[in-house]
């Protein structure tokens, strides 16, 4: 007989009877309040055009990598998954790997965030295996004809007030403009200027990435300053089509100050494509540097995402591209490679500057004390491979007795996947409320202070965060 597929409602909270009863009554205080969901993937033309999703397996495998690496891991072909370049000839096929493989998710945060999905949004009872993965799949793909179910209606349904996607810097903008336009849309879907490829040299099409942004400003592609009259110029696009921030995936946080002519001549070596790595290096951590200039003048939230080696399996990169599940974590350090940038602006009362992390060890020994110190720094909430239960929890018990609840940016979503996005943002509330249980049931704050704090941390933490 299969498996039963549920939710405990008092799962993630304490397993101490009268320490679950005050997380308890934390977690409802705050289980239906709206979703701000500042740095996100989700693709606005999915909301612009309100197409039915295809198909239970593009909905939940083929897109998220966090499902395909595991099941990639235990031997299974990308190809078979649908992932990357891989063109899915057989969804009906891809689900029943997913459900075959089930038992691989248990104890992950993917299996957490699908269960909850199958059961709230599905209302599906059994647990995914090979006797139920037919009648599972007929019953999500028939939810999907439903008009409840296409991206609008789910939008609203989720509650979002504010969803963020990622955009290119010459990106048009255009269904973020429409959405905007449209007063039959319940929420803000507000875009994020996204510099990476303009600022490494070394990232593929640099040149011809350049000569597109320079031309758009009517300068010469190796003129420097116009190069970054250029960059300010898209940045003013995007704040006039409602963006907070501009984020940074960056493999290591590097800055250096260097003097214009010598950033000048970096960049004109890079752009007649004869930079070596050091210089590239130079060249980048100068970019970084004078981001925050940038930021701290024109109001955009900065975010800096590193510590990630990107498509670490050559093999994978070349056959499926990249975000195919084979990104992996590296050591980092902010506290010397920052001193440059906040030598230099991280006294400014503008600049937001909200730095994430891979790296636990970080936690505690340099992101809380920095965001202790300066006003710009807030600490990034748990990403990534740490945007997981236990994760969580122990990235409170490290930043919380030094930086406290309020340098923090609020819970970040960082999905692709939409169907998740209230799974992981219902967790989130979960583990905080009981955190700060645990803190009112040894004394050490009051009842009182613990429900003021966890509806800050789903709201007005990450509206200051983010300027929202």
């Amino acid at each position: 007989m299969p498996a039963t597929l549920e939710l405990d409602p008092d799962r993630l909270l304490p397993v101490d009877p009268e320490t679950r009863a005050v997380a308890r009554g934390l977690y409802e205080s705050v289980a239906t309040l709206p979703i701000l969901s500042p740095h996100g993937h989700v693709d606005p033309a999915m909301l612009l055009d309100d197409n039915a999703f295809s198909d239970p397996a593009d909905l939940f495998i083929t897109r998220d990598h966090y499902v395909t690496r595991l099941l990639h891991a235990a031997g299974h072909d990308l190809a078979d998954l649908g992932a990357g370049r891989a063109e899915v000839t057989d969804p009906r096929a891809v689900w029943r790997l997913l459900a075959e493989n089930w038992h691989l998710l248990a104890g992950t945060a993917s299996g957490y965030w699908l269960t909850h999905e199958l059961v709230t949004l599905f209302g599906i009872d059994e647990e995914p295996s090979p006797a139920t993965a037919d009648a599972t799949y007929d019953a999500i793909a028939s939810h999907l004809s439903d008009a409840a179910y296409r991206p609008r209606a789910l939008f609203e349904r989720f509650r979002i007030e504010v969803l963020a996607t990622t955009d290119d810097p010459m990106d048009d903008l255009a269904a973020h403009a429409a959405l905007a336009r449209d007063a039959s849309f319940p929420g803000r879907v507000l875009p994020t200027f996204r510099p990476d490829a303009y600022l490494d040299p070394t990232a593929p099409d640099f040149v011809q990435r350049i000569e597109r942004l320079t031309a758009s400003n009517g300068t010469p592609a190796d003129d420097f300053i116009g190069y970054l009259d250029a960059l300010e110029a898209r940045r003013a696009h995007f704040v006039a089509h409602g963006a907070v921030s501009a984020d940074h995936g960056v493999r290591e946080p590097f800055t250096v100050d260097l003097t214009d002519d010598e950033a000048s001549s970096l960049y004109a070596r890079a752009v007649a494509g004869d930079l070596d790595a050091a210089g590239a290096r130079a060249f980048r951590g100068n970019m970084l540097l004078r981001m925050a200039g940038m930021s701290a003048r024109d109001g955009l939230v900065m975010t800096i995402h590193a510590g990630v080696h990107r498509n670490h399996s050559t093999a994978t990169f070349d056959r499926y591209g990249a975000d195919t599940g084979h990104d992996i974590p590296v050591a980092t350090t902010y506290t010397e490679n920052l001193r440059p940038l906040l030598e230099r602006h991280g006294l400014a009362p503008s600049l937001h500057l909200v730095l994430f992390t891979v790296d636990e060890t970080v936690y505690s020994r340099e992101l809380a004390p920095l965001a202790g110190f300066y006003p710009s720094v807030f600490i990034g909430a748990p990403w990534w491979f740490l945007d997981a239960p236990d994760a969580v929890l122990r990235f409170r018990a490290a930043v919380t007795e030094t930086a406290g609840f309020y340098r923090g940016s609020g819970f970040i979503d960082d999905t692709r996947a939409f169907l998740s996005i209230p799974a992981r943002h219902d967790m989130a509330r979960r583990l905080d409320s009981a955190f700060l249980a645990r803190l009112v049931r040894e004394g050490r704050i009051t009842l009182d202070q613990a429900e003021r704090i966890a509806v800050d941390l789903v709201d007005s933490v990450p509206r200051r965060a983010f300027k929202l």
